[in-house]
């Protein structure tokens, strides 16, 4: 896979010596340092700021896991599956297969057997054998119908093949238990309510069992879609982070275009941590890219908007990594913020970006917010298994009409402000008018433009023209 640098940044080339993260000798692991608050603040000593050091935070359960097998093995692995029962995958199957086979997930080693489930599920948290808690709060699981769990019966091996009925993984010392689909919908979500993207897509007409196990994946996961160079794993973005010589890693998650109120939050934090002592805080953009709901910007829309933004200077190259995040989208609020942070962790950040209404979404079929919005931001500062990530709330951030620019909120002059919902940006852009000066680059508002233009001549009966990925 090739790198990000070559992309959407330049190595710096006056690049100071990494701090390397001292080691306790009695017990050969690394010693972690952290901000002792989970909201930053700049440390002084008599008045003088101090430098606050911190190398590559440990990936939970202390490794980082990756399932995928030697390339010399995987023709033997392929033989072996071709003799199992075989389990076909749904695309979003394949995507909890991408995310578990990179170490996202770490410490788990495939999909969920029942105890891990109900962990889960009840407590959005695991406790390893250690008697330690890492954070889990969406299950990561695999459902199978009656037909199939007959034809498995008895078996302590399923091959996992993908719609061409190739062979995608392995899994191992299998157990099978009872999916209770409503119970996992009403403690993901909070309500039952019809209509949950994910819920609609990937659970209420999904089988009745869940099959867990160990996962030998045959081979890296790729889409074969023109973004593969952009999906970085946890070990790779970890290489990264060393090579550009960062001290701090700050992730910034999204699934929308990326607008000045959002890079004015990402160079804001850098400053706060500048201020803080970290002489190279690296920015993770880490936009979402697997299933997303049907009204959402497509990933490789988004992907090129992201690139004028950089192209742009709006976000600044040298401390910039943008990747793609594999994992499917839930929509399910204070419970699915919790696992964006905690696959972070896993590939190398220390502080993680939460807004207004993480991972939240209107009511299905209320007219209201399905989450209080500053529910996000509070349950991550007390989160089982989070405790080593410093979690940096933002303030609210909008169009400052004095200033002709993206600004944070002031109450105390509110008619200076003008908040751009994401409904009124997608009008202006489908009626290609022009939001305000300094609200979005012009590179990427152009892409915009030309995504919905696209979607007219859809609907128009023209076929749209595949963009450049």
């Amino acid at each position: 896979m090739s790198s990000m640098s070559s992309l959407f940044m330049k190595t710096p080339s006056h690049a100071n010596p990494f701090h390397k993260t001292p080691i306790n000798h009695n017990t050969n692991k690394p010693i972690l340092t952290r901000v002792s608050t989970r909201v930053i603040q700049p440390t002084t000593t008599r008045g003088v700021k101090t430098r606050v050091r911190c190398g590559l935070i440990e990936p939970d359960g202390g490794k980082l896991v990756q399932l995928v097998v030697p390339e010399s093995e995987r023709d033997i692995k392929k033989r072996v599956a071709n003799d199992l029962p075989k389990v076909k995958l749904s695309r979003i199957d394949v995507e909890w297969v991408h995310v578990l086979s990179e170490g996202w997930a770490s410490p788990l080693t495939g999909f969920m057997r029942e105890s891990e489930f109900l962990q889960t599920l009840h407590f959005n948290s695991l406790r390893l054998g250690d008697g330690s808690v890492v954070n889990m709060s969406l299950p990561i699981v695999l459902d199978i119908d009656d037909v199939q769990k007959d034809r498995i019966s008895g078996s302590n091996s399923v091959a996992l093949i993908d719609s061409n009925d190739d062979p995608v993984a392995i899994l191992n010392n299998i157990e099978i238990y009872k999916h209770n689909k409503e119970e996992r919908i009403a403690r993901t979500w909070g309500t039952t309510a019809p209509g949950l993207p994910y819920a609609e897509e990937a659970i209420t007409g999904a089988g009745d069992w869940l099959i867990g196990g160990d996962l030998e994946v045959i081979q890296p996961i790729k889409y074969h879609d023109g973004l593969d160079r952009y999906r970085l794993s946890p070990s790779e973005l970890r290489e990264e982070f060393e090579k550009r010589n960062a001290d701090a890693v700050f992730a910034f998650q999204l699934r929308n275009p990326v607008h000045n109120g959002h890079a004015l939050l990402m160079t804001d934090t850098r400053r706060r941590l500048l201020e803080m002592g970290y002489k190279n805080p690296v920015l993770l953009l880490h936009p979402l890219g697997g299933f997303t709901k049907a009204d959402d910007v497509p990933l490789s829309w988004r992907m090129k908007q992201h690139e004028k933004v950089l192209e742009d200077g709006v976000l600044d190259p040298e401390n910039t990594v943008v990747s793609i995040f594999p994992s499917p989208m839930h929509y399910a609020g204070p419970t699915e913020v919790q696992w964006h942070a905690k696959a972070r962790i896993n590939a190398g950040a220390n502080f993680y970006i939460v807004g207004r209404d993480p991972a939240g979404m209107a009511h299905p079929v209320e007219k209201r917010d399905l989450y209080d919005a500053d529910h996000g931001k509070k349950v991550l500062s007390m989160a089982p298994g989070l405790e080593r990530l410093n979690i940096l709330p933002f303030k609210v951030a909008a169009y400052d009409k004095k200033q002709k620019k993206m600004e944070f909120f002031d109450p105390s002059r509110a008619q200076d402000f003008l908040f751009i919902s994401g409904t009124k940006m997608r009008t202006l852009a489908k009626n290609k008018e022009s939001p305000p000066d300094g609200f979005m680059c012009p590179g990427g508002w152009e892409v915009l433009v030309e995504y919905y233009d696209s979607l007219a001549a859809s609907d128009s009966g023209r076929v749209p023209q595949p963009i450049p990925a």
